[in-house]
C-alpha cells in the first residue's frame, strides 16, 4: 500500500503536528533484532521511538533518571574534563553522573551507537550495543530491566548526537544557545507516521501516511523554537544538554547562575533596604531580591516610573557590603537608551550585584517594544557578561497582549537573558507551554491562590519571586500592630529583639561576590 508524504515548515503547522498524538516518531526499518543485542532492538525499546502506554512508561522512566542529576553540575563536571573529544567528554560525564558502570568504557560504545541510531545498520554499532546491555543489565535480567538498560543507553545517544551538534554550531564564539538553537538547530527536519487518521493544517492524513516537519524553515520565520520538541513531547532533557553544552563551550556558571541550574527551584525573597536583606540572609536564603516597589514607596515615589534610578543603585552600595548575593529590581532600566542602562548595570555590577531584573512594561500600562527591550539585554550582556539578567514580561502582569507571550520571552533569551519571567502567571497549563518552548530558566511571581513551591518545582519552573509581598505584609504588620495597641486589642508583640537587629543590620565592608 502507497502512503503519503506531508510536508509541513510553517511554525503554527509544525507545533500543531507535533502536538497531535495521532503522529508518532517514525521508527527506522528493521524494527526488531536480537534482544539486547542491537541497535534495532535498543530503537524498538526506547521511548523515543515508541507510543501510547509503552512511550508514557519508558518516558517516566527517563524522566525519574533525569531528576537525580542537577545541570548545574553537569555543567561543572563537562568544564572540567579535559579527556577525549567533545562526544565522549559529555556521555562520559553523563554516565558518571547517572553511576553508571566503567563511564569510560561506556562512553566510548555510545559513541559507536550514536552512528546508527538514527537509521541504517552497522554490525559494529550491535556490538556495542551488547556491550553496553551487558555493563548495565544483570544477566538474567527480565524484560522490565532490559526496557530499563535501553531506554538508559538511548538517554546517552540522544545527548550524545544532539549535545554535540550544538556545541559544534555555537563553537567559535559567545552567541547565545537560544539564538544557535533558532538559527542552526541541530535537529533541523522530523519524521512523524501517522498511528490513525488525522488532520492537521487543513490537510487530511491517513493512517500510515508520513508527515515530515522542516524545523529549521519554521524557526527561521519565527522566533519560539521547535528543537526539543513540544507538548507533549517535548525534550525532558533539554535542560541537561544544555548544561552539557555550555560546559563543552567552557562558558562560566556564576555562583548566582548555579543556583537557576539545581534540583530544587531557587526561592528569591525580595527586600527593600540593608535591614530586610541582611534579616533574610540570615535565614539562610542562598539569595536576596529587591522590590522596586519597596523602594520606591519607602521614598514617597511611584514605582515603575524610573523614578528611583540613584535610590536604587544607592541600595546596591549598601548591600554589597554584606555578605550574601543579592540581584536588582531595576525596573525597565531607567532609560530607553540602551547604552544608559549598560551603564547602569555596570554600575550595580560593580556595586556588587550579581543580577538584574528588567522589565518590559511601562507605567501608562503599555509594553514597550519587542525590540527596543532585546536591545536593552543585549546591552547590559555586552557591558557586563557576568551580570544575571533576568529578562521580565509584563504581558500577564498587566494583562495586554498575552498571546505575544512566548515570541517575547524566546527574543529575550536570544538576545543573551540568563532567565525569564512571567508576573501574574499561574496557570500550570500556562507555565508547562512555556516552559516547553524555553532555553533559559523560567521565574514565576509566587501567588497566593496559585500552585505552591513543590507543584511549581514539579512544573519545572527554575526561580520563584515573593515580590513585593513581604513589603506588604511588613506594611500591613506595623499598621495592625499599632491600631491593635491603640484600640485595646490583644496582639502578637513577638519581634526580633534590639540587639538581634543591630547584630544583622549594621553594614559592614564584606565582598559579596562568591
Amino acid at each position: 500500500m502507497t502512503h503519503t508524504m506531508h510536508e509541513f515548515a510553517r511554525h503554527t503547522d509544525v507545533r500543531a503536528a507535533l502536538a497531535d498524538p495521532a503522529l508518532v516518531p517514525e521508527l527506522p526499518a528493521a524494527d526488531g533484532g536480537p534482544v539486547g543485542a542491537s541497535v534495532a532492538w535498543l530503537r524498538a525499546t526506547v521511548a523515543r521511538f515508541s507510543s501510547g502506554e509503552p512511550h508514557r512508561r519508558r518516558r517516566a522512566f527517563v524522566e525519574t533518571e533525569l531528576a537525580r542529576l542537577e545541570p548545574a553540575a553537569l555543567w561543572s563536571a563537562v568544564a572540567a574534563g579535559t579527556d577525549g573529544e567533545v562526544r565522549v567528554r559529555l556521555v562520559h560525564a553523563l554516565a558518571e553522573a547517572l553511576e553508571m558502570p566503567q563511564p569510560r568504557e561506556v562512553a566510548e560504545a555510545v559513541t559507536i551507537v550514536a552512528g546508527a541510531y538514527f537509521g541504517g545498520a552497522d554490525p559494529a554499532a550491535d556490538e556495542a550495543v551488547a556491550r553496553l546491555v551487558a555493563l548495565l543489565a544483570p544477566e538474567d535480567a527480565d524484560e522490565s530491566a532490559l526496557e530499563a538498560a535501553a531506554n538508559r543507553i538511548g538517554l546517552l545517544v540522544q545527548a550524545c548526537a544532539a549535545t554535540a551538534a550544538l556545541v559544534d554550531a555555537a563553537a567559535g564564539g559567545n552567541v547565545p544557545l537560544a539564538r544557535v538553537l533558532r538559527e542552526t538547530p541541530p535537529v533541523r527536519t522530523m519524521r512523524r507516521i501517522a498511528v490513525r487518521a488525522t488532520r492537521v493544517a487543513g490537510q487530511d492524513i491517513a493512517d500510515g501516511d508520513v508527515v515530515l516537519l522542516d524545523l529549521a524553515a519554521a524557526q527561521s520565520a519565527h522566533p519560539v523554537p521547535v528543537t526539543f520538541g513540544a507538548p507533549p513531547r517535548v525534550c525532558p532533557g533539554r535542560a541537561h544538554a544544555l548544561a552539557l553544552a555550555n560546559g563543552l563551550l567552557q562558558r562560566p556558571l556564576t555562583a548566582f547562575a548555579h543556583l537557576h541550574h539545581q534540583a530544587a527551584p531557587l526561592l528569591l525573597p525580595n527586600a527593600w533596604d540593608y535591614a530586610s536583606a541582611a534579616a533574610l540572609a540570615a535565614q539562610g536564603f542562598n539569595a536576596i531580591g529587591t522590590t522596586s516597589l519597596g523602594v520606591a514607596a519607602a521614598l514617597g515615589l511611584p514605582d515603575g516610573a524610573a523614578a528611583t534610578a540613584a535610590a536604587t543603585v544607592a541600595l546596591a552600595r549598601r548591600l554589597g557590603r554584606g555578605t550574601f548575593l543579592f540581584t536588582v529590581d531595576a525596573e525597565g532600566g531607567f532609560s530607553d537608551d540602551p547604552e544608559e542602562v549598560a551603564e547602569l548595570a555596570r554600575r550595580l555590577y560593580d556595586a556588587g550585584a550579581a543580577g538584574i531584573n528588567l522589565e518590559d512594561g511601562r507605567s501608562d500600562g503599555t509594553l514597550a517594544s519587542v525590540e527596543l527591550h532585546a536591545a536593552k539585554i543585549a546591552a547590559v550582556k555586552a557591558a557586563v557578561p557576568a551580570l544575571f539578567v533576568n529578562a521580565r514580561t509584563d504581558t500577564h502582569w498587566l494583562g495586554c497582549q498575552e498571546e505575544e507571550t512566548a515570541e517575547r520571552l524566546a527574543v529575550y533569551e536570544q538576545a543573551g537573558a540568563d532567565g525569564v519571567f512571567v508576573p501574574g502567571l499561574s496557570d500550570p497549563d500556562g507555565i508547562t507551554a512555556l516552559i516547553g518552548a524555553l532555553v533559559v530558566p523560567l521565574n514565576i511571581l509566587y501567588a497566593p491562590t496559585g500552585p505552591d513551591l513543590t507543584e511549581l518545582a514539579a512544573l519545572g519552573v527554575r526561580r520563584i519571586s515573593l515580590g513585593s509581598l513581604l513589603y506588604r505584609r511588613a506594611l500591613a504588620a506595623a499598621v495592625t500592630t499599632a491600631t491593635d495597641i491603640r484600640d485595646g486589642r490583644s496582639t502578637d508583640l513577638s519581634a526580633p529583639s534590639y540587639t538581634e537587629v543591630q547584630a544583622t543590620s549594621v553594614l559592614r565592608a564584606a565582598d559579596s561576590r562568591t
